[in-house]
């Protein structure tokens, strides 16, 4: 597994399997958060799958598939809720944990200095700065903290 540290409480992932689950576990985690759509994988690893592994050892499993065009403010809002609702440390997971951490960022855009969400998403090996004019945007509309 390729677990990286976005903050404390939040990592991502690229695609993990039922056979990581019990490590999870063992690594401190509550939550997971399948941010993959089905349509991208086989039926071992899709999110019903997941979702009985995680949930018989214990875990919350959250559905959230995210691509380019659902990644809507109701999709954010709901990887930010989980997150904050998360008695303990949550895992999101993708193809790669790209996706799953523009959804990190853009949910917290306003919430978080945009410098800091960027800081964040570097540490744990994702260049993003691309994001940047949207974060600032968004941060702007939200009269938040940019």
């Amino acid at each position: 597994m390729d677990i990286r540290e976005i903050t404390p409480r939040y990592c991502v992932s690229p695609q993990i399997s039922v056979e990581d689950i019990p490590s999870l576990v063992e690594f401190g985690f509550t939550c997971l958060i399948c941010n993959r759509p089905d349509v991208e994988i086989p039926p071992s690893h899709q999110a019903a799958t997941m979702q009985a592994a995680a949930e018989a050892a214990g875990l919350k499993f959250v559905i959230n598939p995210l691509t380019h065009d659902s990644m809507t403010e109701e999709r954010l809002g709901l990887q930010r809720q989980v997150l904050e609702e998360s008695p303990g440390k949550v895992l999101a997971y993708c193809a790669s944990g790209t996706r799953s951490t523009v959804a990190w960022i853009l949910g917290h855009a306003g919430s978080v200095p945009t410098d800091d969400l960027f800081l964040a998403a570097a540490q744990g090996g994702y260049q993003l700065d691309a994001l940047r004019p949207q974060v600032e945007y968004l941060a702007q509309k939200s009269g938040g903290q940019s």
